[in-house]
């Protein structure tokens, strides 16, 4: 699924939609196996992205480049990103996540999502079981971001490095009534 260039939250929208098993082994194809958003803000709601594959690059689930998507009720597992957010990378973006679940997803840095220079909002979200498998973030990994996370469980993310449920490089994120347990990080 591909966000079309300049699309807005009035003329795009995903709903009810199970999106499961993209990608190719085509290194020419490079991100966002699952959804690639470029310069779009759609609304994705009640949808489930599962077992999306990119190989030598990044987003696994969906990949957000200067977007704002509005993302409701969703669910992101088992998605696999070579590189860098396995569930979900922003770059250069400020989505809204709400009422969303990340889970059994894995990347080398941000296994359910990573932020890169953005601003997202994560409000009412649960990351379990997500790993970076040689690197930063097993939950979420933070570069360069001012990412708000509200009312968000992290358990059981695994992370090579540091940061089992959460790393923040650079950034100041603001974290609010969230629950960390069972993360774990060598």
């Amino acid at each position: 699924v591909t966000g079309g260039s300049g699309a807005t939250p009035d003329d795009t929208r995903l709903d009810g939609f199970t999106v499961r098993s993209g990608g190719t082994d085509d290194i020419f194809i490079t991100s966002g196996a699952g959804m690639y958003n470029n310069n779009s803000s759609p609304t994705v709601a009640n949808c489930i992205f599962s077992g999306n594959t990119v190989y030598c690059s990044d987003g696994g689930g969906m990949y957000n480049k200067n977007s704002n998507p509005t993302v409701t009720n969703c669910t992101f597992s088992g998605n696999t990103a070579d590189n860098d957010g396995g569930g979900m990378l922003n770059d250069y973006s400020s989505p809204t996540v709400v009422n969303c679940t990340f889970s059994g997803n894995t990347a080398t840095n941000g296994g359910g999502m990573l932020n890169d220079y953005s601003s997202p909002t994560v409000a009412n979200c649960t990351f379990s079981g997500n790993t970076a498998t040689a690197g930063f973030g097993g939950g979420v990994y933070n570069n360069n971001c001012s990412s708000t996370v509200v009312n968000c469980t992290f358990s059981g993310n695994t992370a090579d490095m540091d940061g089992g449920g959460m790393y923040n490089y650079d950034g100041s994120p603001t974290v609010v009534n969230c629950t960390f347990s069972g993360n774990t990080a060598n």
